[in-house]
């Protein structure tokens, strides 16, 4: 195959990542895009290709010859339909994180995977950073011994604008941030540790969104914008215009949570996130291990090591930082390297550095932590794979 074509399923958001993939002269050309709302595709042509196919119905781009892949970047209760249709169409598919929104849901998907004999990434495009890199080597080679706790926090002053003025702020499309942003952090810590979750106990709340509002209330409509610290509105944004006021009825997601966290081989793991956090976005990872400790997250950006001096083991830790290579791109420098990776899947066969078993294993541990949360604080395990698909997915 000299050169893959890909067909896009959401158009916009993380859709327009799509331009990544879209080289005339490369090993990979956009062919078309579905999407839902008409602004979107007026979007793709714009800028990523003029000449190529729109519809508002995916299966029109499934059907089409001229497509061999397909990136399903739509919204995360979506995902699980597109891409088992996909994968029956006979296409290769990328799929943007969560996997879904059940762990039934990606059982549904690993199905249609193994049924399929098509190639299938999942886009957790963290293990594709250059400071999680650094620190998976640091794990790797052994620099901290062998792995037994974990922390995770993370601050996120946007929650609002990025999650409660639209459809992420309601559960039965979402299941909840520790799905859909925790995804990530979850997979994180299984990849850097080399080890899946087995059980899970969380705490958490909507302590600060969430209200009486009218569930169709609008930013741009509100009375009260002016001294509103939550108004946004983005006119010229397509597709969802993420304006819906975040104080509305429908609200059911919790915008802060702790999750504490068994995984395989004994270690222990904590990730906590707050949605209204005041200072800017920020992440800390700190593992610490037999002989020492990592972190990221420090000021400067660079990843700190600390180790135990054998000589005195209680005293005069050394202590050093890890230069953290600076890298182009969005999200960053991941985005880049996430699309020729998947290119590299189709064309050579390469394995993807974020499997769909690994997709499957962070969603059910988000979906395990919400369980709990939800329902009294509890330990929740994680459900096995499916017998009948262990030998295939492991």
């Amino acid at each position: 195959m000299d050169q893959i074509r890909v067909g896009v399923i959401g158009a916009c958001g993380r859709g327009k990542m799509a331009k990544g993939w879209h080289h005339p002269d490369g090993r990979s050309v956009v062919v078309g895009a579905a999407d839902v709302a008409e602004d979107a595709l007026d979007a793709f042509r714009e800028n990523v290709n003029a000449d190529g196919f729109v519809t508002k119905d995916h299966r029109e781009l499934l059907d089409r010859d001229d497509v061999d892949a397909i990136a399903v970047m739509s919204p995360d209760w979506t995902h699980e339909q597109y891409v088992c249709d996909a994968l029956a169409a006979g296409k290769h598919v990328f799929t943007e994180k969560p996997m879904a929104i059940t762990t039934e849901g990606c059982d549904r998907m690993l199905r249609a995977w193994v049924g399929a004999d098509k190639r299938f990434m999942v886009g957790f495009n963290m293990r594709y950073m250059n400071v999680f890199r650094v620190m998976k080597d640091l794990v790797d080679s052994g620099t901290i011994g062998e792995v037994k706790v974990v922390w995770v926090r993370h601050f996120v002053p946007k929650g609002g604008d990025w999650y409660y003025h639209d459809w992420h702020a309601a559960s039965k499309q979402s299941t909840g941030l520790l799905l859909q942003k925790a995804s990530h952090d979850i997979d994180m810590i299984h990849w850097l540790t080399g080890r899946y979750t087995v059980k899970v106990a969380a705490f958490g709340g909507l302590d600060y969104y969430g209200g009486d509002k009218p569930n169709d209330l609008r930013c741009n409509e509100c009375e009260i914008r002016s001294e509103c610290a939550e108004y946004q509105y983005q006119p010229n944004r397509p597709g969802n215009k993420m304006n819906l006021c975040v104080f509305r009825e429908e609200v059911d997601v919790e915008d802060n949570s702790t999750v504490m966290m068994l995984l395989e081989g004994g270690i222990k793991a904590t990730y906590m996130q707050c949605h209204f956090a005041p200072e800017g976005q920020s992440r800390n990872y700190c593992l610490i291990g037999t002989e020492g400790m990592i972190e990221s997250g420090t000021p400067n950006g660079k990843v700190r090591v600390r180790l135990r001096r054998r000589s005195n083991r209680w005293q005069n830790l050394a202590d050093y930082e890890v230069a953290v290579k600076p890298a182009q791109g969005g999200h960053g420098g991941a985005d880049p390297v996430i699309t020729t990776d998947f290119i590299d899947m189709i064309v050579n066969g390469k394995k993807p550095l974020a499997t769909p078993l690994a997709g499957r294993m962070s969603v059910a541990a988000g979906c395990a932590a919400t369980d709990s949360l939800r329902n009294g604080w509890g330990a929740v395990a994680l459900p096995p794979v499916p017998e009948d698909l262990r030998e295939k997915v492991f």
